[in-house]
């Protein structure tokens, strides 16, 4: 896979990831561009305030998503559509859980690492299923959630408009004939 569809990846979730956010209800604490103070601190490699993520760059936040989630989740090795759904997966609710939640889906040990056997079977997966059934399963899991009374509706619509930009990416275009 090409550079292009990180940043297309990347794209998508930055239109769904607003500016600075620190809800009293948001598990995660304060955010920006969905970038957690905790996960700000892991990419800086120290603590950080809620001061460092309101002054977060949109830049940084690119670079944060290319090395703690695109990369970790070896997306440049999956298929169309399955890479934007787990990536966009792994942004709301961690790389770990959304391998796992992949692995399951295709009927490998859900250990969470991504490794031959995983890309293997993502490979020969019909990739249209395996999306729907990350939509389902990702889903089934915001919903359980306590937030899910505070932020589910808009969790669902996310979901559904994710759903639908990877199944676009997963289906070949058709072909067109010449009259």
């Amino acid at each position: 896979m090409s550079a292009s569809r990180f940043h297309q990846a990347v794209e998508l979730v930055l239109q769904h990831e607003g500016g600075f956010v620190d809800h009293p209800r948001d598990p995660g604490g304060a955010t920006k561009f969905g970038i957690t103070r905790q996960t700000l601190s892991r990419a800086r490699g120290r603590p950080v305030s809620v001061e460092d993520v309101r002054e977060l760059t949109r830049a940084e936040a690119v670079a944060v998503y290319r090395r703690l989630y695109w990369d970790v989740l070896r997306a440049d090795e999956l298929p169309p559509g399955i890479d934007l759904a787990v990536f966009d997966l792994a942004v709301n609710s961690g790389p770990v859980r959304a391998v796992r939640m992949m692995q399951t889906i295709l009927g490998d040990p859900a250990d969470g690492i991504i490794g031959p056997v995983t890309l293997e079977a993502a490979r020969h997966a019909d990739s249209s299923d395996t999306i729907r059934h990350l939509t389902r399963a990702r889903l089934g899991f915001l919903g359980r959630l306590a937030a899910w009374p505070v932020f589910g509706r808009g969790w669902r619509r996310r979901v559904l408009a994710v759903e639908q930009g990877t199944l676009r990416l997963a289906s070949p275009p058709p072909h067109s004939r010449s009259i």
